[in-house]
């Protein structure tokens, strides 16, 4: 009995040492895995493998959560999760385990989540209000044995803030039509007509449904025949109500991503503007626009029961594209998401437009580290950037072409960012063409990929000044052009880290009324 007990006492001691190692070499990789060549530092990323769109995004009691589309076993695509994080201020994120997993109906696609307040579908109470997960099953035996009805919609939920789910026993929810590609649904409360309203794409337009229960769907109208772009599937759409910045008019949103078709190639997100009466949309005009020029933002959607005190309507997309996204030169993780952003709609020359812009808690953690006044211009000029991390840092720009560059003498003005290794990112404005540009064509040490080698353009006409907000973390760019009013989002994967700044102007001078250069923790 003796011999047993120290037998016992000797395994016990092996497993708490082995634990305690095993502990360590836990927090160990948890320290140094932000220390991977090219992870972002401030973008959320998976903590391994393969991530793509952002859903299920939901605020309760507190907590910002941020679901998404998740391969646990590879870097690249494969049966989807929802792997699932959250934050308290958009900004840090905590990883939870993985939310819900594939089963019989199918893999677990992109959709959204709701806080059931009235517990119309009776899996919570007003006490406690389900959190509800509204989903695509994709059925892989169905699609591989040809057949068109393999995508469904799902309901799942959450009695505990998110940490556990439970999968609805009559799933699904909403059958398939018969069309291919019939998926993504985002769910809202209309207080007007008090009941929930789902936007689902399928193929390259958009289906409206209404709902009292979440659980059963009546068919309201189509929307996108002949109108917006159809390059590509429709993808992730949303639909929310938000009011015309300064005036009490309430206009209706819909975003629509699509693939291919966007304005420099694959993956993009257009947006349309106008009425909705909880049964049909109609839009002001049957031209879309583009959240984002840039190549690396896409299937971005906004965050439900944000409270009415905050009033924002609050955005993040997956930052990357479609045509590349599975071979980018990341080892053990693949996808990064935008900074979280804050979508805001104006009205100028009797148009209306939506801005997006760095939500303001990303201000908590910028550093000051260098000013610049009045700084004329012209060639080239080298910035004096010790100090400056220019692999994570906001550079703000207000650029004042001088009267003579107006008449076209300036060809194009704007900053260069270099390394030890001769890569150079240039980001600017053509005076002549009217375009914002961003040029990562000589960014190809790493990766070589002819579509991500390109030089990206969006249509933009300035006044006397033009505003430049740029964020770069690490393998992404973000250019936010005055306050938000056009946007472009790229990766890019340089040897090195970008460590000499410049700035550049052909043939006519230019003016920088003032730059502020912040390091970012």
């Amino acid at each position: 009995m003796i011999v047993r007990n120290k037998i016992a006492y000797i395994i016990a001691i092996f497993l708490i040492v082995f634990l305690q190692m095993s502990c360590k070499n836990t927090e160990t990789s948890i320290k140094t895995i932000g220390k991977e060549k090219f992870r972002p530092q401030f973008h959320f990323t998976p903590q391994a493998n393969w991530m793509n769109d952002p859903n299920g995004m939901v605020y309760y009691e507190g907590e910002y959560h941020l679901f998404y589309q998740y391969y646990p076993d590879s870097t690249v695509w494969g049966p989807m999760h929802w792997g699932h994080a959250v934050s308290n201020d958009l900004v840090n994120w905590e990883h939870l385990p993985i939310a819900l997993y594939p089963d019989s109906l199918g893999y677990i696609f992109s959709g959204s989540a709701v806080i059931d307040w009235q517990n119309t579908t009776g899996f919570g109470s007003k006490d406690n209000p389900a959190m509800v997960a509204i989903y695509t099953y994709h059925n892989i035996d169905g699609e591989r044995a040809g057949k068109n009805n393999y995508q469904y919609q799902a309901l799942a939920y959450s009695l505990d803030k998110g940490r556990t789910w439970k999968k609805y026993k009559n799933n699904p929810v909403l059958p398939n039509p018969g069309i291919r590609d019939f998926r993504d649904p985002k769910v809202i409360w209309h207080e007007e007509s008090k009941q929930w309203i789902m936007i689902l794409a399928a193929g390259d337009i958009a289906k409206i449904y209404s709902s009292k229960d979440l659980k059963t769907w009546s068919f309201e109208s189509d929307f996108g025949m002949g109108i917006g772009a159809h390059g590509g599937v429709w993808e992730c759409p949303d639909l929310f109500p938000i009011h015309v910045g300064g005036t009490n008019i309430m206009k209706w949103v819909m975003l629509v991503s699509i693939n291919p078709g966007g304005p420099n190639g694959g993956s993009a997100t257009q947006y349309f503007i106008g009425d909705f009466d909880g049964k049909t949309f109609i839009p002001e005009k049957n031209e879309s626009d583009w959240l984002d020029y840039g190549k690396d933002n896409y299937a971005g959607v906004t965050w439900s029961d944000i409270p009415k005190e905050d009033g924002r309507r609050l955005f993040i997309g997956w930052m990357s594209n479609w045509i590349y996204a599975q071979i980018v030169p990341t080892e053990s993780w693949r996808s990064a998401m935008t900074l979280p952003r804050e979508i805001k709609l104006v009205k100028e020359d009797n148009q209306y437009k939506l801005t997006t812009f760095p939500v303001k808690e990303f201000e908590d953690s910028k550093i000051l580290k260098m000013q610049i006044n009045n700084m004329l211009f012209s060639g080239k000029s080298d910035i004096n950037n010790i100090d400056l991390d220019l692999s994570s840092c906001e550079l703000n720009f207000v650029f004042k072409p001088q009267k003579g560059s107006l008449n076209g003498h300036t060809t194009a003005f704007g900053l260069l960012l270099k390394n030890d290794a001769d890569e150079e990112l240039k980001i600017g404005y053509n005076m002549l063409s009217k375009h914002v540009f961003i040029d990562r064509t000589k960014i190809n040490t790493q990766f070589t990929d002819s579509n991500y080698l390109s030089e990206d353009l969006a249509p933009y006409t300035i006044g006397d000044v033009i505003k430049m907000k740029i964020i770069i973390d690490a393998s992404s760019v973000e250019v936010f052009v005055d306050e938000g009013k056009l946007a472009m989002t790229n990766i890019l994967f340089p040897d090195s880290s970008f460590n000499k700044l410049s700035l550049f102007s052909n043939l006519g001078s230019v003016e920088v009324e003032s730059a502020t250069f912040f390091n970012v923790e």
